[in-house]
């Protein structure tokens, strides 16, 4: 049954998914820094890039509640602090942090906008919700690769890809330096996790 956008739980949700959003932005900006400081600049540039998925989720939240600007909504809550020591750790907690998004907190928020009639707002929220699906993967794979010790070396063969200027390396293990710009392993990134790979790769 549709309701007054005014009055809707929707609208206090969507300002909740927006401060969701964005201290999850916040989070994984920190969590690259840590990540650079261990001079694990690839583990940085995913939770960089996520981190910027996560600020265009807020912006699409923000612009559906365009018609209160200028009003305050007050909100209730609870976020995660993920102060977590190692990089394994915190690709954990966020890997747990877009699990319960995409499983639970946004299925609930599509719903409760569906029942109100506010539909536009019902598929953001469910179409939000699939891409912290894809986070909450990537999250874990890497957080396996990590802990397997297996980011820059496996049994078999495997290709890594130098994020500086584009070398790819085939072995079973990345190169400490990459022979051509000479940065250190930590530019390599797994090429599974390469954005653009071409076909003939």
């Amino acid at each position: 049954m549709a309701v007054n956008f005014s009055e809707s739980k929707t609208k206090e949700n969507l300002m909740r998914a927006f401060a969701g959003e964005s201290q999850a932005r916040n989070r994984y900006t920190i969590a690259a820094e840590k990540a650079k400081d261990m001079k694990m600049h690839t583990i940085a540039e995913i939770f960089l890039y996520t981190a910027e998925q996560e600020r265009a989720h807020a912006e699409r939240f923000y612009e559906l509640l365009k018609e209160f600007a200028g009003e305050t909504i007050f909100i209730d809550g609870g976020y995660p602090v993920d102060q977590q020591e190692s990089l394994e750790e915190l690709l954990r907690a966020a890997e747990h942090n877009e699990k319960e998004e995409y499983e639970d907190v946004y299925q609930k928020f599509g719903d409760v906008a569906k029942e109100e009639g506010l539909l536009e707002a019902a598929s953001a929220f469910y179409q939000i919700a699939e891409i912290e699906h894809v986070h909450q993967m990537r999250f874990g794979e890497v957080a396996e690769l990590l802990e397997k010790n297996e980011y820059f070396a496996c049994k078999e063969e495997s290709k890594w890809i130098c994020t500086n200027c584009g070398y790819i390396h085939e072995g079973k293990q990345a190169p400490k330096v990459c022979p051509v710009c000479r940065h250190d392993q930590g530019y390599f990134l797994p090429y599974a996790f390469a954005e653009y790979k071409g076909e003939d790769r």
